[in-house]
């Protein structure tokens, strides 16, 4: 989502500155979630896109002025303030994380790739970037995706179509899911889209497509695609949801609470799925929450609440949050990697927040 413009002022208090039936086509594809696939690019990804210059000033608080580490069940291990004069490549707005951690792949809200390598400790802990890239996405006839429609893409998650990775990709504005080739490079081209129910597609506008993730192929969900709407019908709709393939073609809906939107999903190595939420008002400022939900629940026309695992607000290094990836280092713990969106406004930053889950 594309955030209005803030007043100075404003961005000084916030700290921002420091059930469908699918064609037989559709219904054959066999996705999996990004963190249990091994990265199948033979070298670095993107490695003729464009070089583009990324500077990262580490985050060791994620409490301003504190020195908690533990937030709800999430330990923070530490960030990343990533700044570059190209302002092409601003507004990350979702990724996956490959490599144990090491290698992060990215989309812009205006139909880029973006990756780069990442440096860190034994932990998990983010020290700084390696090679970063980009290049735009090209629609199936190879124009820039940014040049068309389909131009707000939001999320990205690695998952399976007929046994093959993929990659696909959420656009918000035009409400549609996009399929490229795994792994990425300049000269890749859309795939097609994927049939999507009618609902999904009458998602509002600014307030559409934007939480995407592929589910496991072991668990109840059966590889299928999650789709989640920013918002539903108005503040007081619950947000409503999609599993697109699988055994349990449908819809769902999730709580929407606390003026909170879905931004981004991942699903777990158990096969439970997290949810990503922003707020920003001017009454409550800007707000992060992540929300687990168990796998088992996640059928058509289920009404799902979920775990609140963390919330964080201005007190926190957070901003405008929208991606959300999750992997496992080599000690087998699971690693939450979240990243916003600057909407390419010198009033917001770039965050890559990493943290532990304790299970």
């Amino acid at each position: 989502m594309r955030l209005a413009a803030l007043p100075r002022t404003l961005a000084a208090a916030l700290l921002l500155c420091g059930g469908f039936v699918l064609p037989a086509a559709a219904a054959t594809l066999l996705l999996c979630g990004g963190f249990v696939l091994p990265a199948a690019a033979a070298g670095p990804l993107l490695s003729d896109g464009t070089p583009v210059a990324l500077s990262a000033a580490r985050i060791e608080r994620f409490a301003r002025g504190e020195d908690t580490t533990r937030f709800g069940r999430l330990t923070f291990l530490g960030g990343l303030d990533i700044t570059s004069a190209n302002r092409d490549v601003g507004g990350l707005s979702g990724l996956i994380v490959l490599d144990a951690g090491a290698e992060i792949l990215a989309v812009t809200d205006n139909g880029l790739w973006v990756t780069f390598g990442l440096q860190q400790s034994a932990d998990g802990t983010p020290l700084a970037l390696r090679a970063p890239r980009f290049t735009p996405m090209l629609d199936a006839k190879g124009i820039e995706l940014r040049r068309t429609q389909s131009s707000d893409t939001e999320a990205v998650t690695l998952g399976r179509n007929r046994g093959k990775q993929e990659l696909f990709v959420s656009s918000e504005r035009s409400n549609r899911i996009l399929r490229f080739p795994w792994p990425p490079a300049a000269d890749s081209r859309l795939i097609s889209g994927v049939e999507t129910p009618k609902a999904l597609r009458e998602l509002r506008g600014n307030k559409g497509l934007e939480a995407l993730a592929a589910a496991p192929d072991a668990g109840p969900l059966g590889g299928a695609l999650i789709a989640i709407g920013e918002r539903g019908l108005s503040q007081t709709h619950d947000l409503p949801g999609f599993i697109i393939g699988g055994p349990r073609a449908g819809t769902f809906s999730i709580t929407r609470s606390d003026n909170y939107d879905a931004t981004d999903a991942a699903f777990l190595p158990d096969g439970d799925l997290v949810l990503l939420e922003r707020r920003f008002n001017l009454r409550d400022w800007v707000g992060m929450r992540l929300r687990r939900i168990a796998a088992d629940e996640i059928r058509p026309g289920a009404v799902l609440g979920g775990e609140i695992l963390m919330e964080a607000g201005p007190a926190h290094q957070i901003d405008n949050m929208e991606g959300l990836a999750v992997h496992q280092d080599a000690q087998g713990r699971t690693i939450l990697t979240i990243l916003s969106d600057d909407n390419r406004s010198l009033l917001q930053r770039t965050l890559l927040l990493r943290f532990r889950l304790e299970d």
